[in-house]
């Protein structure tokens, strides 16, 4: 039912109606020992059903591609029967989720995954170090994959979707974003392939696409959405022409009909700025989500501009596991502690305090 906010206004995404646009964006939260999902992740996502969709933390596609240690996989059947706790909590809610889908490329560090090499689209290192059991470490130089590695990639992703829909979920997101495998091959700071992969917009978007292809055959393509960062520079990310590439992006999604597309708007670091969501707005013909940095305000001003479909919060809904409530009624929003962001157990995960009830 309508309300004065377009924010509460139902909305068709794919092939399921929502009761609001608010969505719950990707947060890795590294509570997956083993990279087994659990009953605390089960708690912490159905505490945050009251959004129109729940989107998972990314989740790992194929073993030895690791890039935080406790992060979640849907490679086996140990993992899909701990994902089913999280889908049955979720739909118990009444709410609806997609499950993120992802391959780490070249952030995948070796003393994460056994001391199996990371690979990449080329033998690009990412700048700087991250965190390892053995402390912060230097990222290793990627192995450039082989066409027929990439093509055995490319049935991980159907594999995954194949599992995260005996899992229960109710779709998938395909991450192309923030510097991991897809998003390695789609932008030129990372991708300096002379083959069928690497140099024009539609060859580095081709993995992207055959991921699509089959993980859409799997799912049917109002159950798959897809989630791009053109500006972020997050693990030494850059292109050349971000405009140029989302656009193209979005034109060429326009064939697939998906459920939608996650546009993430910004830079983490600011060193990439530019306006890429009208871009993408004048040329996408589906369900569009934003996200990264959106206040209320500001999200219930874009859809009632029609710039966009829906918008996904992250820290404000990781902090607030009543934020649609929250939102509704004007109430004071707790602040999320960073410091828990990464943390194992449930503090700063399933503790952050609701509204009493009245």
């Amino acid at each position: 039912m309508s309300t004065e906010n377009p924010l509460f206004n139902s909305v068709k995404l794919g092939d399921l109606e929502l009761p609001n646009r608010f969505a719950m964006a990707p947060l890795t939260r590294c509570r997956a020992p083993q990279h087994q999902p659990n009953e605390l992740m089960a708690e912490y996502y159905s505490q945050r059903a009251a959004t129109g969709l729940v989107i998972t933390e990314c989740t790992m596609v194929s073993e030895g591609t690791s890039a935080f240690g406790n992060d979640p996989g849907v490679y086996s059947a140990e993992q899909v029967e701990g994902w089913k706790l999280t889908t049955e909590a979720v739909h118990k809610a009444d709410s609806r989720i997609f499950m993120q889908i992802w391959h780490a490329g070249r952030a995948a560090h070796p003393l994460l995954n056994a001391g199996k090499e990371a690979v990449a689209p080329s033998a690009i290192a990412i700048e700087g170090e991250t965190h390892t059991p053995e402390g912060k470490k230097a990222y290793t130089v990627p192995r450039a994959l082989t066409k027929a590695e990439i093509a055995d990639i490319v049935q991980d992703f159907k594999q995954a979707a194949i599992n995260a829909k005996e899992a229960g979920f109710d779709g998938v997101e395909v991450h192309a974003a923030n510097g991991y495998l897809i998003d390695q091959f789609l932008r030129d700071s990372a991708n300096q392939r002379d083959d069928e992969y690497g140099g024009s917009f539609e060859n580095r978007a081709r993995f992207l696409m055959e991921v699509l292809d089959a993980v859409t055959e799997v799912m049917g393509s109002g159950r798959v959405g897809v989630r791009l960062s053109p500006l972020n520079s997050f693990q030494s990310m850059k292109d050349s022409d971000p405009v140029g590439l989302v656009t193209y992006l979005a034109k060429a999604l326009n064939r697939y009909n998906l459920a939608y597309l996650h546009l993430m708007r910004a830079d983490f670091f600011g060193l990439q700025q530019a306006d890429v969501v009208p871009a993408v707005r004048d040329v996408y013909e589906g369900h569009l989500m934003v996200n990264m940095g959106y206040t209320p305000e500001e999200a219930a001003q874009v859809i009632a501009d029609k710039q966009a479909d829906s918008v996904a919060f992250g820290t404000g809904i990781l902090a607030n596991p009543d934020f649609v409530t929250r939102v509704k009624q004007g109430a004071e929003l707790n602040q999320p502690n960073p410091d828990t962001f990464y943390t194992p157990g449930a503090e700063g995960y399933t503790d952050y305090p609701s509204l009493q009830a009245s």
